[in-house]
């Protein structure tokens, strides 16, 4: 394996991790905004009340978007994992 294979696989598996962690990380980021101008607007300042609605909606997004994250590691490791450990 050269080394530019090394980095071109590296390089694509943290891609992969990007798209994949893309809705999740945007699920958690409108809750996080949408409850925190809750907040800023009754002046509630509670903290389990930032904590509990992001993780029931990271859980939410994490549920729906299963199908697509398997599908996209199974790409990857499919397309470009196992062709490599096939030549070894």
């Amino acid at each position: 394996m050269t080394e530019f294979v090394f980095y071109d696989t590296l390089r694509q598996g943290l891609w992969i991790a990007v798209i994949i962690s893309i809705p999740i990380l945007t699920a958690a980021l409108v809750t996080g905004v949408a409850i925190g101008l809750f907040q800023a607007l009754t002046s509630v300042q509670e903290m389990t009340l930032t904590f509990v609605p992001k993780l029931v909606a990271i859980l939410i997004v994490f549920w729906m978007s299963m199908a697509f994250m398997t599908e996209t590691l199974i790409g990857f490791f499919t397309g470009r994992i196992v062709p490599m450990i096939a030549r070894i």
